[in-house]
């Protein structure tokens, strides 16, 4: 019998990892919540990655979100380099997810509005509430930040990711097993 997290078909390896990316935000243990976005820096000379926090994912569209101060470095590198690759690791499925996007920073219109009303009364909107920009030196430890209940936008920023390519590897201790999705397909690769 087949163990259901152990898909033996590209369809149903496919459709686990979109299963799985829809849970993630919506779990705060889910392992894929925190994936790590590599970006090329604005003179396309080195790659640059942090973690982020996976917000929504439509699986219709391929597309994923997250959140961002529009004054974070990233958002100025996706002005020159509009693509990235986010990379999850699971270690109770034993997966890795590698996906190659395109990016898109949106800093104003109905979607950034919509999303800001429920974020700004929860204590993450202080993420963008700071007088200062991400990676801006300071004279102790503690960022400054607003105080609570603040209403304005500030410097919320969405990010939307739309999937180009998936890499899937499985590491199992009966064999490691791989797979792309693209355009082109799906198909088996060596792992």
């Amino acid at each position: 019998m087949d163990d259901p997290r152990r898909p033996t078909e590209l369809g149903a390896v496919q459709t686990a990892l979109w299963q799985e990316l829809t849970r993630a935000p919506h779990d705060k243990h889910h392992e894929w919540r925190t994936p790590v976005l590599a970006t090329v820096d604005e003179d396309g000379q080195a790659a640059d990655a942090r973690t982020v926090v996976l917000r929504e994912v439509d699986a219709a569209a391929s597309t994923l979100v997250l959140f961002s101060d529009a004054r974070a470095a990233k958002l100025a590198q996706l002005q020159a380099h509009p693509v990235g690759t986010l990379v999850f690791w699971s270690k109770r499925l034993g997966w890795q997810l590698r996906l190659r996007v395109r990016l898109q920073a949106q800093t104003e219109g109905l979607a950034v509005s919509s999303r800001w009303a429920r974020l700004k009364l929860s204590p993450a909107a202080q993420d963008y509430l700071s007088p200062l920009a991400p990676g801006a030196a300071l004279d102790a430890p503690a960022a400054p930040s607003r105080a609570p209940g603040a209403v304005e936008r500030g410097h919320f920023a969405l990010l939307l990711a739309q999937v180009q390519s998936t890499d899937w590897l499985e590491l199992h201790r009966d064999g490691h097993r791989r797979a792309r999705f693209d355009a082109t397909g799906a198909r088996w690769l060596v792992p």
